[in-house]
């Protein structure tokens, strides 16, 4: 059994992997050490599982379709004074098997057997079905 577990949230505004990656690289510009964040108000429980070689996956448009693998966790106070949580990510996306998800708040704990695999080197996209079913699947919650 993985003694590591991953986590899994929605990329609001991404169109594809592209448009995430494009949005990334755009932030990993303007930091000091050259890795993307995100921000998010709570801060893991299970911190040592996740970074013990957690991911996050991301869900675009109903579907899972790429994965990070989070390097640490860092505090950031934001202008209003509150304490939030920036995962700092590795900039390799592995491109993963679409995995089909209804929309959620927030960001949830993903165990590694639930988490779906990635995609053999080179291949950039899931040829299982059809983008526009995936997502009209995704949109009648049919998963």
């Amino acid at each position: 059994m993985d003694n590591f577990t991953n986590l899994i949230k929605l990329s609001v505004g991404s169109e594809n992997v592209e448009t995430l990656m494009d949005w990334q690289e755009m932030r990993r510009a303007q930091s000091s050490d050259g890795l993307a964040r995100h921000v998010t108000r709570m801060w893991p429980k299970r911190e040592a599982e996740i970074i013990a070689g957690g991911s996050i996956y991301w869900v675009i448009k109903g579907a899972v379709q790429c994965r990070q693998r989070i390097l640490r966790f860092d505090e950031v106070i934001g202008e209003d004074g509150i304490r939030r949580c920036a995962f700092v990510l590795d900039p390799e996306v592995h491109r993963t098997q679409n995995a089909l998800r209804r929309p959620f708040q927030g960001w949830r704990y993903l165990k590694p057997e639930d988490s779906p695999p990635d995609l053999r080197e080179g291949q950039t996209s899931d040829d299982t079905l059809p983008p526009e079913l995936n997502q009209a699947l995704a949109e009648i919650g049919v998963i």
